[in-house]
């Protein structure tokens, strides 16, 4: 009997850190996987980096060419090139060979975003209702701290990765890249290569901000609503 309560308490312990670590993993992918479906952000890195001048075609054929990679990233397609016409009438390929190499590397790892937000999802949900169904309502408390631990879990990481990108952008892009990318096809030249005219470093920079400070505001949300409960808690023991 007592090793099996100590290899129940090991497992439970193993279930807890596994929430916790849950909760950031399942924050960043939601919010990235908004981040690649959301034609406002495109439209607002278009207009602010002005990528229609520095292309040559209108506004309308950009924000038509951003509507087919938000529907290829979502599709089974494994290769995507868009033919857009020019401000002269000009028909012509949107991407070259590289261009179109390195998209689907990035279509790739939009489907392990994707694959990650479904699994940790799942992960939070089968412990939520799991511990209630074992423990009933006394794993109230237990799950609010757990939702707690995750929350401060977030935004610690999310302060590093802030400060870091504040201490060294390029860097910090240049390592997400080598890590995440086994070719050199993200290496790409304004001169020759739209997509990093339509998608500079900078807008990578602006849309980090927005998804660092939207999943701020919900880990700041989901650990007040852990942190009251804990504190209720413990003032109807100590009452």
């Amino acid at each position: 009997m007592a090793e099996r309560g100590k290899l129940l308490r090991i497992i439970g312990v193993l279930v807890v850190l596994l929430f916790i670590l849950c909760v950031p993993i399942f924050l960043v992918t939601s919010n990235l996987a908004w981040a690649v479906n959301s034609m406002r952000l495109y439209e607002y890195g278009f207009n602010k980096y002005d990528v229609s001048q520095a292309i040559g075609i209108e506004d309308e054929e950009l924000l038509r060419a951003a509507r087919e990679l938000i529907r290829y990233f979502n599709s089974g397609e494994e290769s995507i090139q868009i033919a857009v016409v020019s401000k002269e009438g000009e028909e012509l390929d949107l991407f070259n060979e590289r261009e179109i190499i390195h998209l689907g590397e990035v279509k790739g790892l939009i489907g392990l975003c994707y694959n990650l937000q479904v699994a940790t999802f799942g992960c939070l949900l089968a412990v939520a209702v799991g511990g209630f169904l074992w423990h009933q309502r006394r794993f109230g408390p237990l799950l609010a701290k757990m939702a707690l631990g995750g929350a401060a879990l977030t935004i610690g990481l999310l302060i590093l990765v802030g400060i870091a990108a504040l201490v060294d952008f390029d860097l910090l892009f240049i390592g997400f890249h080598r890590l995440f990318f086994s070719s050199d096809t993200w290496i790409l030249d304004p001169a020759t290569d739209n997509l990093i005219v339509m998608f500079p470093p900078a807008f990578f920079y602006d849309v980090g901000l927005f998804v660092i400070g939207a999943i701020i505001v919900e880990a700041l949300i989901i650990g007040g609503i852990g942190g009251f409960f804990v504190l209720r808690g413990r003032r109807v023991r100590a009452g």
